[in-house]
């Protein structure tokens, strides 16, 4: 059964760009990010913000996160304190946040 459209969660995508001298892996990316946010937001923002790293939607150091409504700014500066990734030095930069997944994915 499922949950009619008053009580789904609102979600949005956060395109980000990865800067940075190497290409890095999805599976890097995400754990960094996951750790990122955790440690930005705990692990009760972690738990209501639920985001989800699409490792299918990946394409040139582009990336999409998909996160509620509620934390779209809490993401992005969780993101930006992100400073090294294997320890080579990175810059997140990002695109834009878009409601829907299609709109997102022309930014890739």
């Amino acid at each position: 059964m499922k949950l009619p459209p008053t009580l789904r969660q609102k979600k949005r995508y956060i395109v980000f760009e990865v800067i940075g001298k190497d290409k890095f892996t999805p599976s890097e990316i995400n754990s960094e990010v996951t750790h990122a946010l955790r440690d930005f937001l705990g692990q009760l923002g972690l738990a209501k913000s639920s985001p989800m790293f699409l490792n299918e939607k990946c394409q040139n150091n582009k990336f999409i996160l998909k996160i509620n409504h509620n934390w779209v700014d809490q993401a992005k500066s969780a993101l930006i304190l992100i400073k090294k990734i294997k320890n080579t030095p990175i810059i997140i930069k990002s695109i834009i946040t878009s409601g829907t997944l299609k709109t997102a994915s022309t930014y890739l």
